[in-house]
């Protein structure tokens, strides 16, 4: 027997040495695993309905997904609606410290808003802000009428404007982008009207970099993420209902290189930012230095001079709040589409008979838009003959700190509402006659 003692740490040692060895072959073999994940992940955006890179300085397009894929724009619609009233600006026809009349159809449109009050003014140049950082339904509208007369005239001018410009695949309906069937758009005539607002307007592009504006007391925040901690992003535009999912039009510029990138139909807010993200990185090395190139040939459209906004056509207009446009960023991610109800989206433009009564049938007030939609479809599915030819909307309004929602059918006479009613009580369906705001 050796007179050697074994060492007291030496299993330790022989141990400490193999887990060593372990973890160095563990870090061989998953390194590249890792790295590979991790490039995957960064390279790979998530899955949207329509996307497109442009290159700003030359006008090619460096990656696209269903670039003419129809699509609802949702407030991508804004950016033409400001691209119109850039012109009239730059014209003369109109300066920022003009005062716009606010009509009570353009106090009924429904939220995001600023909340203003018919009969009152506002400035163009806040106008503007509203619609570039809160997405201000009733601003846009505003900007519409006090140029055309009418918000169905301005969306002549809209989609007469797309045209000019090369937009083939654009249809405008409204100035907002609240939901409308017939507004459709596309990534890659998103992409060419935000080229033309940069190139054409560029002395008032600059509004769509404003992060903060403050309007009456209430400070309102952009919509756009990307401004806050993508380098380089100076605009110009988000969009959400319910119909379009997440849309994003995004400029950014750093150094001598520029891209456009156009996304609709994320899922949610957070999806499509990343898409955004990813694409432009992964595109940026492609982009091009030196003098800009138009993306198509710049053809200014005529400019009518403007009209005074039609107070008569709009006066019996009810206090519209559309079943599927919260805009993203006002009212969160709203993914729970079971309140939305194709037989609720019907428009209430000043000229829609359906609205042309002077008094409503009220079914119901809730603090929360999906139980008054959802207490419409209800009502309108058991009286759906009673109710053909009235338009379903809901009414908005603040009692305390609470925010309510009046569920209502439009476009009654005064005995016609009556009758309405006392059939609608007689098939157990609690309502009340209201006159119109």
């Amino acid at each position: 027997m050796s007179n050697l003692k074994r060492e007291p740490w030496a299993p330790l040692r022989r141990l400490s040495c193999l887990v060593f060895a372990l973890v160095v072959g563990l870090a061989v073999i998953v390194s590249p695993l890792s790295q590979a994940f991790a490039k995957s992940k960064s390279s790979r955006p998530p899955a949207v309905a329509a996307s497109i890179v442009v290159d700003m300085k030359t006008g090619h397009i460096l990656y696209s997904q269903d670039p003419d894929k129809p699509r609802s724009p949702a407030s991508l619609t804004k950016v033409m609606t400001l691209y119109i009233l850039f012109g009239y600006l730059k014209a003369g026809k109109m300066t920022l410290d003009t005062d716009l009349a606010v009509t009570p159809h353009a106090a009924s449109q429904a939220p995001t808003k600023l909340g203003l009050k018919s009969g009152s003014t506002i400035r163009a140049s806040d106008a503007i802000k509203g619609m570039v950082t809160k997405s201000a339904n009733d601003a846009a509208t505003v900007i519409a009428e006090n140029i055309a007369g009418t918000e169905q005239d301005f969306a002549r001018l809209m989609t007469q404007t797309a045209k000019t410009l090369g937009m083939k695949n654009t249809v405008f309906r409204n100035a907002s982008g609240l939901p409308n069937t017939e507004q459709t758009t596309t990534a890659r005539d998103m992409a060419i009207l935000a080229s033309h607002v940069i190139r054409d307007y560029p002395e008032y592009y600059a509004h769509f970099e404003t992060r903060y504006f403050t309007y009456k007391g209430q400070r309102h925040r952009n919509h756009n993420r990307l401004l806050y901690d993508y380098q380089g992003t100076d605009g110009i535009k988000t969009g959400y209902t319910r119909a379009s999912g997440f849309n994003l039009t995004a400029s950014v510029k750093r150094g001598d290189k520029h891209l456009v990138a156009v996304v609709l139909g994320g899922r949610t807010g957070a999806e499509r930012d990343t898409t955004t993200r990813i694409l432009l990185d992964k595109y940026w090395s492609e982009a091009s230095t030196g003098r800009a190139r138009p993306l198509v040939a710049t053809a200014q459209p005529p400019l009518p001079e403007p009209k005074k906004p039609v107070f008569a056509m709009a006066a019996a207009a009810p206090k519209l709040a559309s079943v599927a446009s919260a805009e993203e960023g006002d009212r969160g991610d709203p993914t729970d589409s079971s309140s939305a109800r194709p037989s609720l989206l019907g428009t209430a433009g000043p000229m829609n008979p359906s609205v042309a009564g002077a008094y409503h049938v009220q079914v119901g007030a809730f603090t929360s838009l999906p139980e008054a939609e959802n207490r419409l479809g209800k009502v309108q599915q058991r009286a759906s003959k009673l109710l053909e030819g009235h338009l379903p909307f809901t009414a908005t309004f603040i009692k305390g700190d609470t925010e309510w929602y009046r569920a209502r059918f439009a476009g009654f006479t005064q005995d016609g509402a009556r009758s309405t009613c006392d059939a609608l009580k007689e098939m157990s369906l609690d309502c009340v006659v209201m006159t119109a705001e």
